[in-house]
């Protein structure tokens, strides 16, 4: 399905009834990221996939210098459109980053929060990871070897050599396309000038946050520090997994989303 946002067209996807759970993707991923998921995530709820700008079959922003806030106001202008009320929003990553700044300009919009593996500000140290993507893009072997190994936990990547060469031969094509290479230029760019530290206290709605012990890409230390400025935040810490949670936990993972998607609200129990 198709969403006109002014002269750009947003896809999303579907599924279920009920509750509004809506998925925003990590940098590289689209909709089809999350097909393992479908069944159990719109069991109980209205599950909302969508592609953000840049990423997957929504338009994309060729010559256009933006920041996240680009993303913030189209999915402000979705939800309302949608008429997502009272919505559970998850975000990893990229879409962690995108909820945390939408939570904190329109907080009516969200009934509660999800952030998985993602920071409230780029650091210089993730700049200059960032910049690396961007020099290595040229060339799909290097971007692979720059952006994806480390992306896993070391044990991981060991243990399913035969999945990551499966992988790898993908993503050599897909990262030989010049529409996606840019797109993830344009987005890895994007986030450089994030940080929202000073307006964490601003969520009020409860959150999740979920870090991981062996995430190189944004260390635990991000998702304590979420924790420690969101007044009503829990923390759950992942050992022996990297930044791709879903894909090195995937059991653990929906228990974590689905779990939080369904429980009552405090302020409903006591």
């Amino acid at each position: 399905m198709n969403f006109a946002y002014g002269n750009q067209t947003i896809y999303y996807e579907s599924y279920g009834e009920g509750k509004p759970l809506l998925i925003l993707n990590g940098i590289m991923m689209t909709t089809a990221s999350w097909k393992p998921f479908i069944p159990a995530f719109s069991a109980s709820n209205r599950l909302i996939l969508v592609d953000l700008l840049d990423q997957g079959q929504s338009s994309k922003l060729d010559g256009i210098v933006y920041n996240q806030d680009v993303q913030v106001e189209m999915l402000k202008a979705f939800i309302t459109e949608l008429d997502l009320k009272e919505c559970a929003l998850f975000g990893i990553s990229y879409g962690g980053e995108v909820a945390i700044k939408l939570t904190i300009r329109y907080p009516h919009l969200v009934e509660r929060l999800m952030l998985f593996n993602t920071t409230a500000y780029t650091s210089d140290w993730l700049v200059e990871v960032g910049r690396a993507w961007n020099k290595a893009a040229k060339d799909p072997k290097a971007y692979y070897s720059t952006t994806i190994p480390v992306i896993y936990s070391p044990k991981f990547y060991q243990e399913h050599l035969e999945w990551m060469e499966n992988r790898k031969k993908t993503l050599h094509q897909v990262f030989a396309n010049p529409v996606f290479i840019n797109a993830m230029i344009r987005l890895t760019d994007s986030a450089n000038d994030l940080d929202e530290r000073d307006n964490l206290h601003k969520i009020t709605c409860p959150t999740l946050v979920v870090g991981c012990e062996q995430d190189l890409i944004t260390p635990f230390e991000n998702q304590r520090y979420l924790a420690h400025h969101i007044p009503r935040a829990q923390l759950v810490f992942v050992p022996e997994s990297g930044h791709a949670l879903m894909y090195e936990k995937p059991t653990l993972f929906s228990s974590l989303v689905i779990g939080f998607t369904l429980t009552t609200k405090l302020e409903d129990i006591i």
